[in-house]
């Protein structure tokens, strides 16, 4: 069972959301991760297994301090439980991050389109989809919250979607 956490305010959004991630592991997951806006980019850590494994990592490989983020543990449905397929996934710029609890049925042709358009995409997922058409939808809206509702016109099936941006850097949006 899959656990989203996201966080905007004063705090050290890391702090906040490895907190709200503990408070789920009762859940049952088999990966975690972590995404962290800061100095005008995105910061990403996640790791298979059990949170201790993304706490290692964040303690062999500190994430920058920033006030807004992402968390989630994950329960596989598309790709294995390993650190590519662990949440959350990012664009090819390292711009937009997202996690996701459900399924995207039409993730495969998805892929394909954003493949023949030059997207390289480095996951089993159906939510690494998502990170990349976002992408596209906020380049030509400047809109996080309105990229997220064109892109959910394109997806079929039954789903949660949280997302950051660095370019707007005080914006959690979810559907």
């Amino acid at each position: 069972m899959c656990g989203i956490v996201g966080y905007v305010g004063s705090q050290s959004a890391l702090e906040v959301v490895m907190a709200g991630l503990k408070r789920l592991e009762y859940r049952g997951y088999d990966s975690a991760g972590v995404a962290v806006l800061a100095d005008g980019g995105m910061a990403a850590a996640k790791r298979a297994g059990k949170l201790v494994n993304l706490e290692k990592e964040l303690v062999d490989r500190p994430l920058p301090t920033g006030s807004t983020g992402i968390g989630h543990t994950r329960w596989a449905t598309h790709g294995a439980p390993n650190d590519a397929n662990a949440h959350p996934h990012l664009d090819n710029a390292g711009r937009v991050a997202v996690v996701h609890n459900g399924i995207i049925e039409n993730f495969a042709m998805l892929r394909d389109e954003l493949q023949e358009r030059g997207h390289e995409l480095s996951s089993e997922t159906d939510t690494e989809v998502v990170a990349h058409l976002l992408a596209e939808a906020f380049s030509s809206c400047a809109d996080l919250a309105e990229a997220m509702r064109l892109v959910c016109r394109r997806l079929e099936g039954a789903f949660t979607l949280v997302a950051v941006h660095a370019d707007e850097p005080d914006v959690v949006v979810g559907a």
